[in-house]
């Protein structure tokens, strides 16, 4: 009995604690179905393979990222989230999602992801390409444009466009018979960087005293520029670097530009050309601004440098990958090619020289041109991003800090938007109002947005004119009597993507009896 009063106590607190923990219960479970449904709405990642402890799917890729990306792609769908180390990134592969990247929610993804190596190669990143967002990238890139690749300095620069071309021309001309072989590639890299360097800098690719040296320096510095380290996705491991020779290297490639570079400025300075020639070349015009901000435009003289390597690593290599995969799909397709030479012959009608209308005219060498940037984009994985900001991408949540990469190779070769994806079909484009200025966003080679290339009209214009000189002058094909399907196509990695064996091209000499009836036959047709 002694212990009843406490037994009571006991109860009518528990029968009134009863009601409280169960309305405190069910606002737990409340709470929980909430959160998870708000996550499965708002925060529902994208789909990601499977990844190993601290390396995450860095074991899954290969030297052909953009391939292997693809490959994972197709299991995982147009969005999904691979871990590099500790690197969160988001791979796009659809035309759809990069529309939502690079347009719908382009302000969220305007920055790029910082770089250790470009950082110390390029100036902490004061160049267009990998400067992060901001006045310092709009104010570079004003002065790229404006300088250099506005459609009006791009005609002003036609000149020397003809005369390299011209020599590419009389290069090929000149071997011994018309058995020779032209090595293609490099003739059109060649060609490339000679006509890059004199619009820009009034001078041929390693002219001069210092050209060899800079031709070394030019050649590591896109070696380099193209590798990753260990520094990047495991920031633990950074200290490996020393180790491994990539610090050493990296720093002794800096020191080399940088010297080379400064003497490059001072030894035009020391000329006295600022301000007292009519026809400034892009250098000029960099060191007139760095010099007396005269167009209420200054810029220091690490900006100079870096918009030079700007210049040399966005205008060389790639454009030339683009000719050259271009010959070798017309050199595999001889039916192609042999439609394309009907068109420039007999829009030319006999004539050597082709003018800006003349190209304008020749649709099927476009086509050409925006088939070979589907199957063939020099740089297949576009310039990576980083988010600014938690984003929602095809209703997946981006993550600020993320990295976005967009697979444009697989876009291109997507079945649901390309009937025959891996068919050499220049004619799909003859009815077609898709190009690839970035409107378009099953064909983006040169990106979109604010941060697409803006180099895109510069390296039209040379691509179209070297390829049709090419096809108006000489007939080509495989040597030793090999068909176009045994040509080898293969892949080499690098900061573009170029063929790994060099193309071999021959050039049959075609002014003959046989070339002049058929040019007389095409003009009396076109008359009528």
């Amino acid at each position: 009995m002694s212990n009843f009063p406490r037994i009571l106590l006991q109860l009518k607190f528990d029968m009134f604690l009863h009601p409280m923990l169960i309305s405190l219960f069910l606002a737990i479970l409340l709470w929980i179905f909430l959160k998870c449904f708000s996550a499965k709405k708002k925060n529902l990642s994208p789909p990601s393979p499977r990844g190993l402890p601290i390396l995450g799917n860095l074991h899954q890729l290969s030297p052909l990222l953009h391939r292997s990306l693809g490959s994972l792609s197709q299991k995982y769908g147009s969005i999904m989230l691979l871990q590099f180390g500790s690197l969160p990134t988001v791979i796009i592969s659809s035309a759809e999602a990069a529309a939502q990247v690079l347009k719908t929610h382009e302000q969220a993804f305007l920055d790029r992801p910082y770089l250790d190596i470009s950082a110390r190669l390029i100036y902490n990143n004061k160049g267009v390409a990998v400067a992060p967002y901001g006045e310092h990238w709009r104010k570079m890139k004003s002065i790229f444009v404006h300088h250099l690749l506005s459609n009006k300095r791009v005609c002003e620069l036609r000149g020397i466009r003809e005369q390299e071309i011209a020599l590419m021309m009389e290069n090929i001309e000149g071997f011994s018979s018309s058995s020779s072989l032209a090595n293609l590639s490099e003739m059109i890299t060649s060609t490339t960087n000679d006509i890059v360097c004199r619009s820009a800098f009034g001078t041929k690719f390693g002219e001069g005293e210092n050209g060899e040296k800079f031709r070394f320096l030019f050649t590591e510095f896109l070696q380099v520029l193209g590798t990753t380290n260990l520094g990047l996705f495991f920031p633990w491991l950074k200290w490996t670097d020393r180790v491994t020779g990539v610090d050493s290297r990296v720093e002794k490639l800096a020191k080399g530009l940088d010297q080379f570079l400064d003497n490059m400025i001072q030894e035009r300075l020391e000329k006295g050309l600022i301000g007292s020639s009519k026809d400034f070349d892009f250098l000029d015009i960099l060191l007139s601004l760095h010099k007396d901000n005269s167009e209420g435009v200054s810029i220091d003289r690490d900006s100079v440098k870096a918009l030079i390597l700007d210049v040399f690593s966005a205008g060389t290599s790639t454009s030339a990958a683009v000719t050259e995969w271009a010959m070798a799909e017309l050199i595999k397709h001889p039916n192609v090619m042999k439609k394309l030479q009907n068109e420039v012959r007999g829009i030319l009608c006999g004539r050597q020289e082709i003018t800006d209308n003349d190209l304008e005219k020749m649709c099927y060498l476009k086509a050409v041109i925006k088939e070979t940037f589907r199957l063939h984009l020099p740089n297949p994985i576009l310039v990576p991003s980083a988010a600014r900001e938690d984003t929602e991408v095809m209703g997946y949540h981006v993550t600020a800090g993320s990295v976005v990469i967009i697979n444009a190779w697989v876009i291109g070769r997507d079945p649901a938007l390309w009937d025959k994806p891996e068919e050499f079909l220049p004619d799909r484009f003859l009815n077609s109002s898709i190009d690839y200025k970035g409107q378009d966003f099953q064909l983006i080679p040169f990106g979109s947005g604010r941060r697409g290339c803006p180099g895109a009209f510069f390296a039209m214009a040379s691509n179209e004119l070297m390829l049709a000189n090419l096809l108006n002058k000489f007939d080509w094909e495989l040597p030793n009597g090999a068909k176009g399907e045994d040509l080898d196509m293969t892949e080499d990695f690098g900061l573009s993507i170029r063929r790994k064996l060099p193309l071999l091209g021959l050039k049959k000499d075609i002014y003959c009896e046989d070339r002049k009836n058929f040019i007389k036959t095409v003009c009396d047709n076109l008359r009528k």
